[in-house]
């Protein structure tokens, strides 16, 4: 099978090539236009999640060999989630590939956090499915690289380490309000405003509620913290 120009180069970014496109072409093709001939993404997605956590299970037990379980749960944690997916799939431009029906086109799917996230699991599910596990553990920790490095500053977010501030001096938990909303509806802005029962506050905007609320309670953490 002969793939497009527009994915051969992905797979110049992604650092893998495929002894069997199709695995590309379907980890790409999202439920929007799939069709009874095109399977879509969503069983590559459910592989893909397993894959990509016993491969930072491993990183992470190979880095530190002295770490407990409960050190090493938050960092994984924070390496696996949905963000970190996204992430990736931003810096790798995996949005511009991805195939999408018109409604989902017309709505910002490709820049859509959660669509992102499922694509870029099922294209390691792919890489797995069509090099075994090493070439997957390749390309995983080479687009993870700085994550893992970085991963204790991201193991704990922001929204529950101000709630266990709070909480160890006997405060309520932090309220998260929507004070406005901006942009279109397909790439909303959201500004938020983290709440302490004591008093203070710090607000933040970001593409997503939850992105604006872990900013805000950043901000709101150091602010009582120094």
């Amino acid at each position: 099978m002969k793939i497009s120009t527009d994915l051969t180069v992905f797979c110049q970014r992604l650092g893998h090539s495929f002894a069997k496109p199709e695995l590309l072409v379907q980890a790409v093709t999202h439920s929007s236009i799939a069709t009874q001939n095109r399977g879509d993404n969503q069983r590559l997605e459910f592989l893909g999640d397993r894959v990509l956590g016993l491969v930072m299970a491993e990183a992470l037990l190979a880095a530190d060999t002295q770490a407990a379980e409960g050190q090493i749960a938050p960092r994984y944690n924070a390496l696996v989630r949905r963000e970190a997916c996204a992430d990736v799939a931003r810096e790798m431009d995996l949005g511009a590939v991805l195939k999408l029906g018109r409604s989902e086109m017309k709505s910002g799917g490709r820049r859509k956090e959660a669509l992102l996230a499922d694509a870029m699991e099922a294209v390691i599910a792919a890489v797995w499915l069509d090099g075994g596990h090493e070439a997957a553990k390749q390309v995983i920790l080479r687009h993870w690289a700085s994550r893992i490095a970085s991963v204790d500053a991201d193991a704990r977010d922001a929204k529950t380490a101000l709630q266990e501030w709070a909480q160890a001096r006997s405060e309520p938990p932090p309220a998260y309000v929507e004070i406005a909303r901006s942009g279109p509806d397909h790439a909303p802005v959201f500004t938020i405003e983290a709440r302490l029962s004591s008093g203070p506050t710090e607000q933040a905007t970001a593409g997503s509620k939850r992105h604006a609320e872990q900013a805000a309670a950043a901000a709101l953490l150091e602010k009582v913290t120094q």
